[in-house]
């Protein structure tokens, strides 16, 4: 008994050891090809052979395990999806089928169970991440039938071991059962909703390089299509049948190898499955391509790593949306044969089912001109809403034939500015050319920005994509079914004669990035060239050149400086000069915020925007600023909003009294009416009064407070809505001539705060008395991780600190990476220093944040005393 028990432990012990033996082998295999991927080597070649060596060595490892456990040839082992195709990832799952004879069918007999869970587990043993289902035919058959994404994975089977006869009889009555037309439409609908899930884009920051539009998965959906439909089983294959042009099969493998070798250096960086190029891992990812940050000769501004990756990421994703999109249509075209008739539009071009189709495949190449009369014609014809397969292919052919001669060609510069001037289409006739290659290639600087990463913290699109986002914008100003959405910009826009003029503004006034140095000016040499070259008169060219060099100006008044100083809206009218100057010039800010990320404009933004413009006007228009008078309509208004309210006679007199004229320059009548309305049976109280409403600018709400001032009371007040979770965009601070702060804030809650006004309203108005009347030290900023996204773009944070023009009082300007607290951290710091706030514009762009302060103090006329200020906020800003 003993003996024979000895001789089962040394079996046991073998079968260990062989298994211990098999996983080293697997995964210093496994090891000496992920230390190729990070080796800095950025070209593809080797790529599909790495994949395959990965896939060959799994395949080897299961065959092994397989044979170990002792399973019956009548099974059959067979690699499924990825695996399947051999294009094995570092950190993919390894998906296979353990396929049985239909005999196994129904609950498992021990003689089957037995090794099939000693296969599994021991798969798991050896290191393999392994994705299992066990089917006989008729299962595989029936799931494929309810379930398209098991249909999908069952098409790219390999048999790995076992049966051939029982793999052959599954593969044949697989192909039996495929509906190829029925395929095709199930994996549309996945592929639309797979594009909806990131927003129909291949730009996004963070894109996915196998889900993303433009990514692997595209690829895939066409080579899942043509295969499930016979036309081929590869790119050779598919040119072959025609679907695709040898040229083209070319561009789609070198593109193809791009993106495997993206994905597997990101797998073999992050040391796990990871498909999206989050910030983290670009620049990683960069270095195992060969990239360095780099300083370009002549340029300040450094060349970042991961930038050089993403943008030959997005060219190739955007070419991959190129030709999958003409092979999509192809395949569309032989499952339906279209039995519309071509209509003629003219000598060069067919109308087919709403779709532009050219006369000839080598139209563009005899006749270069009809490059760009294709998309005046999808502005101009009725009833065409997209490019056909065979124009796609005509342009993608097409591209090196608009070289400098074609750009220098009168009659394509003639027709370049017919599409600008057309009153409908522009927008998409733009995107469309986007896509195509063809505004890149017409408009050369345009080029430079496609897939231009921003690293600015509050853009979350890359510089093409904005500026057509922001042309977007322009255009729908001047759609009536977009007027609710803009008011004052459509109603402003219904006057302007020139829209054109704003559509190429929006597309010339972010060119310049990318190269160094200020891109408005950048910018506007070459809108000036623009403009020379395609015959725009002076007076046109002239506000174009404006546009684009001043497009940061007006927001930057009305976020940083005192809208209710009159030196401030005077030096911005002489800067503006006309109306006309600065009505386009108002059309082009708040399209180019609202272009900038969908977090970045709010209400209060807008109502800054639209106080500057109607402000600069009246100064425009003749009426030079009167504080007195200005300040006696604002008093009469209120008085009326009042008297409405039913307000007892004179019964604000007693606060006005209290206030200079300061506090009713800088405050509204509404604001005023509202302040008098809650204060003026509290006059000189030294209980704290805090009073909330829904903000008048559509978003968050408005706070009052009035108390007997003290010196950390801005302070105090920051650090409360700091804790409950209120971001604070603006903040009037005044000190009444009996020695109470009568303060304005506006504040907007956190997305886990939003949509309970009322209860807030309450909250704010019981807690913050709390807060103002407490006693001892201030408490300390709490400590909140930072983004990712500002820890991947570190962004040096500036103080500047300089008297205002009248020298009275001194302006604080802070930039840095926005986090939780970071104005109460400023407002600490200045409360130490006894500074006073007058005034507190708070901009938030994204991750950034740009804010501004008036502020007064006997420290700031010492030079140390200023210096140590600055210091101590920019360290407090660099800490995170």
């Amino acid at each position: 008994m003993s003996s024979h028990h000895n001789t089962l432990s040394a079996a046991a012990q073998e079968q260990t050891d062989d298994l211990a033996a098999l996983r080293d082998q697997y995964k210093a295999a496994k090891a000496a090809a992920i230390a190729t991927l990070l080796t800095p080597v950025s070209t593809t070649r080797g790529i599909r052979t790495l994949l395959n060596r990965l896939s060959q060595n799994t395949d080897h490892l299961l065959t092994r395990l397989w044979n170990r456990a002792g399973l019956s040839g009548t099974a059959a082992l067979v690699a499924v999806g990825g695996y399947g195709r051999a294009q094995l990832f570092p950190h993919s799952d390894v998906d296979v089928l353990v396929l049985l004879p239909e005999s196994a069918a129904g609950e498992l007999a021990p003689d089957w169970r037995a090794p099939i869970e000693a296969f599994i587990g021991s798969c798991w043993d050896a290191g393999l991440e392994i994705g299992s289902s066990v089917r006989t035919v008729s299962d595989c058959l029936r799931e494929s039938a309810a379930d398209v994404t098991v249909q999908t994975s069952l098409l790219e089977a390999r048999q790995l071991c076992g049966s051939r006869e029982l793999f052959s009889q599954f593969q044949q009555r697989y192909d039996e059962q495929m509906d190829p037309k029925a395929f095709l439409i199930a994996k549309t609908f996945e592929m639309r909703q797979r594009h909806n899930k990131y927003e129909n884009t291949p730009y996004a920051l963070e894109p996915n390089c196998k889900e993303s539009p433009g990514g692997l998965r595209d690829l895939q959906f066409i080579s899942w299509a043509a295969r499930a439909a016979g036309f081929g089983r590869n790119w050779d294959e598919l040119a072959e049948t025609g679907l695709a042009t040898p040229f083209e099969v070319q561009q789609i493998e070198r593109n193809e190898a791009l993106l495997f070798l993206v994905r597997a250096k990101l797998h073999a960086v992050a040391g796990r499955r990871e498909d999206r190029l989050v910030f983290d891992l670009q620049t990683a990812v960069a270095e195992a391509f060969g990239y360095r940050s780099t300083t370009p000769e002549g340029k300040k501004l450094a060349m970042r790593a991961s930038e050089t990756l993403m943008r030959r990421y997005y060219w190739a994703a955007k070419a991959v949306q190129q030709l999958t999109q003409i092979l999509y249509l192809n395949i569309q075209e032989r499952f339906y044969p279209s039995s519309h008739e071509l209509r003629p539009i003219n000598e060069r071009f067919f109308e087919k089912a709403g779709l532009i189709e050219v006369a000839s495949d080598d139209l563009y190449k005899k006749n270069p001109h009809a490059i760009l009369e294709t998309f005046l014609l999808y502005e101009t014809t009725v009833g065409l809403k997209d490019l056909s397969a065979r124009t796609l292919r005509a342009l993608y052919d097409s591209r090196f034939i608009m070289d400098s001669e074609f750009r220098r060609d009168p009659v394509n510069r003639a027709t370049f500015m017919q599409i600008l001037k057309q009153p409908a289409g522009i927008t998409h006739a733009m995107r469309l050319m986007n896509q195509t290659s063809v505004l890149g290639r017409y408009l050369w600087p345009f080029r430079r920005i496609v897939g231009q990463m921003q690293h600015d913290l509050f853009h979350v699109y890359t510089v093409d994509q904005h500026i057509l986002m922001v042309l977007r914008n322009v255009r729908r100003f001047f759609m009536p079914e977009h007027a609710h959405e803009y008011p004052f910009c459509s109603q402003l826009a219904g006057g302007w004669d020139k829209p054109w003029i704003l559509y190429l503004a929006a597309l010339f006034h972010d060119i310049g990035k990318g190269r160094g140095g200020d891109h408005s000016q950048i910018g506007a040499i070459e809108i000036r060239r623009f403009c020379k070259q395609h015959g725009i008169d002076r007076d046109d060219a002239a506000l174009l050149d404006f546009l684009v060099r001043e497009h940061l100006t007006m927001s930057q008044v009305a976020q940083k400086q005192d809208l209710a100083d009159p030196d401030v809206i005077r030096a911005f009218a002489d800067r503006v000069g006309t109306e006309r100057y600065l009505t386009a010039l108002y059309l082009l800010t708040v399209a180019d915020i609202r272009g900038t990320s969908p977090k970045v404009w709010n209400g209060w933004k807008g109502k800054l925007l639209e106080d500057l413009y109607r402000s600069t006007l009246r100064v425009l228009g003749g009426r030079a600023p009167d504080a007195a008078a200005d300040i006696e309509a604002r008093k009469r208004e209120a008085l009326i909003q009042l008297a409405l309210s039913s307000q007892p006679f004179e019964s604000h007199k007693k606060l006005w009294d209290t206030l200079d004229v300061s506090y009713f320059m800088r405050h509204e009548a509404a604001d005023i009416a509202w302040h008098t309305r809650h204060l003026s049976r509290h006059v000189g109280s030294g209980t704290p009064v805090v009073r909330v409403r829904q903000s008048l600018a559509g978003e968050g709400l408005q706070v009052l407070v009035y108390s007997p001032d003290q010196p950390e009371l801005f302070a105090r007040i920051c650090g409360y809505f700091e804790r409950a979770g209120f971001s604070i965009l603006d903040a009037r601070v005044h000190t009444a001539l009996n020695g109470h702060a009568l303060d304005t804030f506006q504040v907007v809650p956190s997305e886990t705060l939003s949509g309970h006004h009322r209860e807030l309203m309450n909250l704010i108005e019981s807690e913050l008395v709390r807060a103002i009347s407490a006693t001892g030290p201030l408490p300390e900023p709490t400590k909140r991780r930072v983004s990712r996204r500002v820890k991947s773009f570190p962004f040096a944070p500036r103080v500047s600190l300089k008297p205002d023009e009248k020298a009275q009082r001194w302006i604080l300007s802070i930039t840095a990476s926005d986090r939780a607290g970071l104005l109460y951290t400023v407002a600490r710091i200045l409360s130490h220093h006894q500074l006073s706030v007058q005034l507190a514009k708070v901009s938030t762009l994204g991750e950034r944040v740009e804010d501004t302060f008036l502020v007064q103090g006997s420290e700031l006329q010492h030079g140390a005393r200023q210096i140590q200020i600055e210091t101590e906020l920019l360290k407090a800003l660099a800490a995170t």
